[in-house]
């Protein structure tokens, strides 16, 4: 496959949800459908392409992260200051830790699963202005860390190709960090900028890796998502009809669907009449493949 993908069709809206605030869109290979948040709207959704259509649970609380368990049924979610696992078959709920509450005014926002079955997860500033977010991770003994502080708005995680790299956003000074990664520790080190994104480019969001090692990341602001070397070299961009795109995955049969979550929120009257699919999910092909969703260990 050539270093810069091909993209085989503009995004198609498959969802116009009009979610608040959606992100976190993660692909269940066993269950063939992308699960993703309405953080603001505190909803969990489900899309099945080739199944039952869509299909939304609501919560009393923001949830924002995302990911299925091995050999369980049920679901890790993030809420507004801690974990919980989730049954979408009976909608069972069951709080497992407790991160944030003494950070009243912040909440969870993005996060995913490393390999190893950890579970990594930002949290912000609920108005996105004070730098009180920080990044954790949970393990499968429900081992909680706090890893890195000072963050006004979080998103990502992902990782390089070889998992010794883990790449960390923060959205409110449109820079992402790399860090060294120590798969077997869980450990972070040598955090050092990656990218630094112009005024025009909006703000990086979610992100995603490919099976080649580049980069796919969301831009709030800018409508789009760009592709990236582990250089961050840009190398292909997606023009999106929704101006606060807001995250990324790769699902359908062959992982090569790359699903795009959106917002309606911080739009004005006019912005929304322009951009009747805000809040909506997309999809676009292309030659280019995901890697599968980790899960969560525990």
């Amino acid at each position: 496959m050539s270093l810069v993908p091909t993209i085989l069709s503009p995004p198609h809206c498959v969802w116009p949800a009009g979610a608040e605030l959606g992100e976190g869109p993660v692909w269940s290979q066993s269950r063939q459908a992308l699960f993703w948040v309405d953080i603001l709207g505190k909803k969990l959704n489900c899309y099945s392409p080739r199944g039952s259509g869509a299909r939304t649970w609501s919560f009393d609380e923001e949830i924002s992260v995302v990911a299925e368990r091995e050999n369980h049924d049920s679901l890790i979610v993030a809420l507004r200051h801690g974990f919980a696992f989730f049954d979408p078959a009976s909608a069972e709920l069951e709080k497992i830790v407790d991160v944030e509450s003494e950070r009243a005014k912040n909440r969870f926002n993005d996060g995913k699963c490393d390999s190893r079955g950890r579970l990594w997860a930002g949290s912000m500033d609920f108005a996105g202005a004070q730098p009180t977010g920080a990044l954790y991770s949970l393990d499968a003994q429900r081992n909680c860390v706090r890893h890195v502080d000072g963050f006004a708005i979080t998103n990502g995680p992902t990782w390089s190709l070889d998992g010794r790299t883990l790449y960390f956003t923060n959205t409110a000074t449109a820079r992402i960090f790399a860090f060294d990664f120590d798969l077997e520790q869980g450990a972070l080190s040598n955090q050092r900028l990656w990218a630094k994104f112009a005024q025009a480019d909006g703000s990086p969001d979610g992100m995603t890796t490919d099976a080649d090692g580049r980069l796919w990341i969301a831009h709030w602001g800018a409508g789009c998502v760009t592709c990236h070397a582990p250089t961050g070299e840009e190398l292909a961009r997606i023009e999106v009809p929704a101006s606060n795109t807001t995250s990324c995955a790769f699902g359908g049969p062959d992982l090569k669907t790359l699903y795009i979550t959106s917002a309606s929120t911080d739009l004005d009257e006019h912005q929304r009449k322009q951009q009747p699919l805000a809040g909506g999910l997309f999809e676009v092909e292309l030659d280019v493949q995901g890697l599968p969703a980790a899960r969560f260990a525990g």
